[in-house]
């Protein structure tokens, strides 16, 4: 039964089917309310959007960073250069369908830049976990404040809060790491997550939730006029970016992310505004994370430079010592 559902599960025909079906509900909703959506829409200033645009590509920035802290946790410290190349580039494969493409990028990424792949794994393993359980942990904590309604509806992300955390503790989180090593016949870390290390990164991810908050609500602010709402933005995109990585068959979380943001945003403003805020913050993340990948690409090739330097310098060496 196990093997049914993993097989159906990666079909790619099932992805595809339900990737068709999530937009065809989405390009509906659109299309029925997209008089109130342009009014909307019209009524944003395109300084609004780049602003947007800075913060989403600042928050993707933080979330790097919060990798890079967690590779370097693990006995692989990156140059920000070498870190924004990994993950930047690797992270435009959450585009396409199926969830294997950001993580075997990432890992071969790293592994040319001379990371052990175990190590990029564990790493990759650890950052989307942090993710998840800060993102849950933002959106349990300002969704209530915001609008209790909504922490009643979605309790059942919230109560993975405390098992997430339990997890992130270094001495179990170690432990699990090297036992799925084990399992996929690969030796086990020679360093294990630290809690400075684990610290780091919850720092930057936390960072990053807020500057992707900010970014949400600016655009909620300039579409509706008001000045409130940073709480409900700063939640609501965390729930439903989270909910939207769980969502594996649908490539970027496309359809499930924003109907989730919808449904949060809906509960204070127009759901026409919503829908245009949404829309909006959709796009420019989307273009946020195609110019940090062209940025990762552009710092890459300097990277890739200065290791091919170190191991002509490293051969020299050992013909000089020989």
């Amino acid at each position: 039964m196990l093997s049914r559902l993993t097989r159906l599960a990666s079909s790619s025909w099932l992805r595809s089917g339900l990737l068709a079906l999530v937009l065809a509900f989405c390009g509906y909703g659109l299309y029925s309310e997209w008089p109130q959506v342009s009014e909307a829409l019209g009524r944003l200033h395109w300084y609004s959007v780049a602003l947007s645009f800075g913060l989403a590509a600042a928050g993707s920035t933080a979330m790097m960073l919060a990798w890079r802290a967690i590779v370097a946790d693990l006995g692989s410290p990156l140059s920000f250069s070498s870190a924004a190349k990994i993950n930047f580039v690797a992270q435009l494969g959450k585009y396409l369908p199926g969830a294997i493409w950001s993580f075997a990028a990432q890992v071969e990424l790293a592994h040319d830049l001379g990371v052990p792949r175990r190590r990029t794994m564990a790493s990759f393993a650890v950052s989307l976990v942090v993710l998840i359980g800060t993102g849950l942990g933002v959106a349990a904590i300002a969704l209530p404040l915001a609008s209790p309604a909504l922490a009643r509806q979605y309790w059942w992300a919230f109560a993975a809060v405390a098992l997430i955390a339990a997890g992130l503790c270094p001495p179990v989180l170690g432990r699990v790491i090297d036992r799925l090593l084990i399992l996929i016949r690969r030796p086990p870390l020679e360093r294990r997550p630290t809690w400075a290390g684990l610290g780091r990164a919850l720092a930057w991810t936390l960072a990053g939730w807020l500057l992707l908050g900010v970014q949400v609500w600016l655009v909620l602010s300039a579409t509706t006029g008001r000045d409130g709402g940073l709480l409900l933005a700063t939640g609501g995109y965390a729930l439903a970016f989270c909910v939207g990585l769980l969502v594996i068959v649908l490539p970027g979380g496309i359809g499930a992310r924003d109907l989730i943001l919808i449904a949060a945003l809906a509960t204070a403003v127009p759901h026409a505004d919503a829908v245009a805020i949404a829309l909006v913050t959709r796009v420019v993340t989307t273009a946020s994370d195609v110019a940090c990948g062209g940025l990762g690409l552009a710092l890459g090739r300097g990277a890739a430079r200065q290791v091919r330097r170190s191991a002509e310098h490293a051969q020299q060496q050992a013909a000089v010592t020989d």
